[in-house]
């Protein structure tokens, strides 16, 4: 099971939030709010997941709602796992 715990530390690690990560919460906005969170963060984001999950994400499976919070990049790992 994906925790969402894991999730949110994966992002802080990767952004270097690391002591503000308990203030990323399940519906805290990640794309366009955290100014940290770039084009490069993203695919930094999603390499972490891949190794970390032992899953490959295609290009075409990533959109702008995947990364809209933090609950939707986990819901997006939970159904990757599940697939």
């Amino acid at each position: 099971m994906v925790k969402l715990e894991h999730i949110r530390e994966i992002v802080a690690v990767v952004l270097g939030l690391e002591l503000a990560s308990m203030d990323l919460a399940e519906d805290t906005p990640l794309l366009g709010a955290i100014p940290e969170f770039d084009s490069m963060a993203v695919v930094s984001v999603l390499t972490t997941i891949e190794d970390q999950y032992d899953i490959f994400v295609e290009d075409d499976e990533i959109s702008a709602e995947t990364f809209e919070t933090l609950g939707s990049l986990h819901q997006f790992v939970i159904e990757k796992l599940a697939a």
